[in-house]
């Protein structure tokens, strides 16, 4: 095997599903963030994250999100018109404890009110938890 591909195994944005040349739309961005995970998933994907007000489709969301940030369920709601079908949303929030944080059955409730499936929830770094959340496919009538 290849350091490459050695590389890419090991890579918390490759486990998460984040692939070469995505098109990453970060949302909620602040001082707070881990800078650290942000550097990993723009050298993983090789682009530089694009911020809220990219025009285009994306393949995947960054999503920063705290208490105090507003409505849970309309954000999601959002995010989903921003990405393909099936694209990966990554629900980060603060962790228990932390200003800011959010219920996990809150984001279980929005979620699912959105139309995501959430997924476990795992540690980013030590102020961050985060949560992949997919886009439901597509009809088979073709609907979108």
């Amino acid at each position: 095997m290849s350091a490459t591909a050695d590389h890419a195994e090991s890579s918390l944005a490759a486990r998460l599903g984040f692939q070469s040349d995505q098109v990453v739309q970060e949302i909620g961005y602040d001082d707070d963030v881990d800078q650290e995970f942000r550097e990993e998933i723009e050298g993983f994907i090789g682009n530089d994250l694009v911020d809220e007000d990219y025009d285009d489709v994306a393949d995947a969301v960054l999503l920063w999100f705290r208490d105090e940030d507003g409505d849970l369920t309309d954000t999601l709601v959002d995010a989903t018109e921003l990405v393909e079908e099936e694209a990966l949303i990554l629900l980060l929030t603060p962790k228990t404890g932390r200003a800011g944080f959010v219920e996990a059955s809150d984001i279980s409730e929005a979620a699912k009110t959105a139309g995501l499936t959430p997924g476990k929830g795992f540690s980013i770094g030590k102020e961050w938890s985060a949560q992949r959340l997919k886009t439901p496919k597509a009809a088979k009538s073709g609907k979108r």
